[in-house]
């Protein structure tokens, strides 16, 4: 179990580095993970209003 905290942390300090080190990059990764979900949520949203 404490080698799973650890990972956690681990990846934590490397997100909040990538963060200080690269912003527009992370910027851009955040931006892309958004447009993911809404793309995502909008078929669902089709695919559900097709079934009705």
């Amino acid at each position: 179990m404490p080698a799973k905290k650890y990972l956690t942390w681990a990846a934590a300090a490397f997100v909040a580095f990538y963060m200080i080190s690269e912003p527009r990059g992370a910027a851009g990764a955040v931006d892309r993970a958004a447009g993911g979900l809404a793309a995502a949520a909008g078929s669902l949203s089709t695919f559900l209003g097709e079934l009705g």
